[in-house]
Parts: structure tokens; sequence; C-alpha cells
């Protein structure tokens, strides 16, 4: 069955943020919410979300323009991929995907001047329009469920049914040692710690490793005996994540060797993007699991990382679009190696798309339960609002308890709530 796309329609929110939100060496004030609309020629209207985050997706982008021209660039690529689709037709949203994809990524070059840009900002521009794709195909082909949606090929990679996952907190270079503390009081135990600071804003790599290891020694005298039920060890694991900010191997090895010395070595569950994507050094021999997610911009990429020793994938249907991520958990699941969510600092709704992908993904080694990482709720001023928004608003599922999602057996009936349309972003696209 062919859909075909008859109109379309976009817009955004601009979401400001508790305080400046720090990583790559930049920060952030606030943080655009795109809604890509479609109806078929059935009449059949759906809409997909999407964060932007340009300082992510390409820093070089976010550190030549304004922070708002950043984010405007993004959106313009939204909407120039919305205009192509007006028309188009797919078998199923791959399809819809392959067509717009080098498009629109050729139109962001153009627009930031930039030939080198990295084709996950085309991507992360490319989330809500592939998220309403995905729910037009579900609704023209009657499927009411995220399983049902899901095409065969892809389910036997989502076959778990996780009962719990750990809610993974972002330490972002801003965030006051108290505040990691109250966290880990609070039943958080899974922290994703953000290194390579640029402390004096001088690109001076050398301070970023001495920033970087009194950082991590801090955290570590402050919770590194904290006990958890929910990892093998019974330890607290530690997730930093560098961003590409890690010149030479050789510097990444003074980092790792210094957490050897303070005793937190053993406790590093993912070191995730140490390096630049064209620094392609072998890392199957540190150590420890590194992770790609920047660099895996596709399902190739993915299938490089490994080559290269990488021995686990950041999944973000949320920042990748849901079609891409799919084609990434193949490769990764056929090599073995094992893969969970991160987050965008995404909102509520978001939150539960990369949720329900993570629910249903093997687990980490070494973890007694799955995980996602979410940290809407420790950025956005405006959180609860946000959450209003969402078709299930106040679900169990959404609630953390003891450092855990609940997921019960409504989570899985209801799909989360994301086959559903929410009426506050609906009606900004659609009159």
């Amino acid at each position: 069955m062919t859909t075909t796309i008859k109109n379309t329609n976009c817009n955004f929110e601009r979401e400001p943020l508790i305080r400046p939100f720090g990583f790559k060496g930049g920060y952030m004030s606030e943080i655009w919410q795109s809604i890509a609309a479609m109806e078929s020629t059935n009449g059949v209207r759906s809409i997909g979300l999407n964060t932007q985050s340009v300082l992510w997706s390409d820093a070089s982008i976010f550190t030549s323009n304004s922070e708002s021209a950043g984010n405007a660039i993004m959106f313009a690529m939204t909407s120039y991929a919305l205009k192509l689709a007006k028309g188009m037709s797919f078998e199923t949203p791959f399809d819809l995907l392959e067509q717009l994809l080098q498009p629109v990524w050729e139109y962001g070059k153009v627009l930031t001047g930039n030939k080198n840009l990295r084709q996950t900002f085309a991507l992360n521009s490319l989330v809500g329009v592939d998220a309403a794709a995905w729910l037009l195909y579900a609704r023209e082909h009657g499927f009411k469920s995220f399983d049902e949606m899901i095409p065969a090929q892809y389910r036997p990679i989502l076959s778990s049914r996780h009962r719990k996952l750990a809610s993974i907190p972002l330490m972002a270079y801003a965030i006051p040692m108290e505040e990691i503390v109250r966290h880990v009081e609070e039943g958080y135990f899974f922290l994703k710690v953000k290194i390579g600071s640029d402390p004096d804003k001088d690109g001076d790599r050398e301070k970023m490793l001495q920033w970087d290891m009194a950082r991590v020694e801090a955290i570590h005298k402050a919770i590194g005996s904290r006990e958890t039920p929910y990892t093998e060890n019974g330890k607290i694991p530690y997730y930093f994540d560098a961003n590409g900010r890690y010149d030479s191997k050789e510097r990444l090895e003074r980092f790792l060797d210094h957490c050897r010395k303070i005793g937190c070595f053993d406790q590093i569950a993912i070191i995730e993007e140490p390096f630049p994507e064209d620094y392609l050094a072998n890392v199957g021999d540190l150590g420890v699991r590194v992770a790609a997610d920047e660099s895996a911009h596709c399902d190739h990429d993915v299938a490089q990382r490994i080559e290269l020793g990488y021995s686990a994938i950041a999944l973000k249907p949320i920042a990748k679009t849901l079609s891409m991520t799919l084609k990434i958990a193949e490769v990764a699941a056929r090599s073995k190696v094992p893969m969970f969510c991160a987050d965008l600092t995404v909102g509520p709704i978001q939150v539960d798309w990369n949720k329900s992908f993570a629910a249903r993904i093997g687990a980490l080694p070494g973890m007694k339960v799955g995980v996602v990482e979410t940290n809407g709720h420790q950025n956005y001023k405006n959180w609860a609002t946000m959450g209003s928004y969402h078709s299930h608003p106040n679900a169990p599922w959404s609630k953390v308890e003891g450092g855990c999602f609940s997921l019960n057996d409504d989570f899985y009936a209801e799909s989360a709530g994301i086959m559903q349309d929410t009426q506050h972003y609906t009606q900004l696209v659609f009159k």
C-alpha cells in the first residue's frame, strides 16, 4: 500500500532553559521544538516533533552563528523537507527518508555555506518529518501500536520487554556538585558526565584534560562508594561523554590512567564519542567500552566504527530519525554490539519515543535493567507545562522512582501514548 502526501506544514516553539547548558565546549540557552505536519490524499493526518540541537549535531554551525541563527537554519531545512515531501509517495517511511535526506543535506550546505556540514545536522532536522511519516503510515495501514508499526524484519531487535529502565540524568559542565549528590540521594544511579570542557575558552586541550580529571575525581569522591541493586557489581556506573573533544588517543589514555589512579576505572560503563569523527584510531585496546554517537550518522558509519573497536552504539531515534535508528540498530545487532538510547534534551513526548525503543532492546553488559538517558527535567524551565501536552500526562510510566522508570502493561498496551497526537502541538500546524 502506497501513502501519498497531499499537504504539509510546520511550526516551532522556543523553550528556555533553567541555566546555560554546556557541552562540546559551548553553551545553549534555549532549545527549539519544531512540529512537522502531514496529510495524505486519503485525508489522514499526523504530526511529528523534533528537538533541535545545533550544538550537538554540528558544533561548527553553533560557533559560527548566533544561537537563534543556527536554530533558524535547521528549521529552514525542516520546512524545505516538508515542501519536497508534498506530493511524494512512499511504501514505508524508510523510502521517504531516502528521498529527502540527500537534498535536505545539500540545502543545508548552501544555507550554512559549509560544504562539510555533518550529516547528523540534516538528520536532526528530519526527526519530526520522519516521525510524522511513521504515524501517517501507521494510520493509513490501521496499525494501532508501536509494535505493529515496526516492520517485521526489525522486530527481533526490539523483542525485549523491560519492566524497569534506569533513568540516566546528565551532569553537564555547569551542574554543581551538590546537585550531583542530590540526584544520587534521590535514587539515580547511572550518571552521564560531560567531559571535554574548555574552561578558559581558549581551546587548550591540556587545560581540558586537567579540568576533566579534577571533575571526575571530585564526583567519584562524592558518590563513588554508593551501592545499587541494578548492576552486577553493585556499584554506580559512570558514563563519560566527550562529544569528540579529545584530540588524540594518548590524551584519552592519560585521562583513563587518572581514573585508574583514583579508583573509578572499573566503574566506567561507557566512554562515548571521545574523538572527532575523522580521527580513526582503533579503540579496542583501551580497556573500556567505547560508544559511537555523533560519528555514527548512518548504518554505514556504524559498521566502520565497529571495525575500529567501538563496542557500544548510542541510539537516538529522537535525534537521527526512527528510520535511520532502525537501520543502525540492525547493523549493531548483526555484530552483537550492545546498544542503548541516549537523549538530546528532548521534551516529555519525545522521551516516550526514546523510551519505547529503549524498553525493547537488550540490557547493557553489567546491567540488570534497561537504560534510557533523559535530562530534560533537569534543563527545561517549563518542563511541567511541556508534560501537560502529552496525551497521557500523568501516566505511571512517566515517573522515576528509585532511579528507574517502571514500565507496566499499560506502557506497552498504550505504546507510551506516542501513537496519539497532542492537542497543543496539533493546533500549531492544523487549523
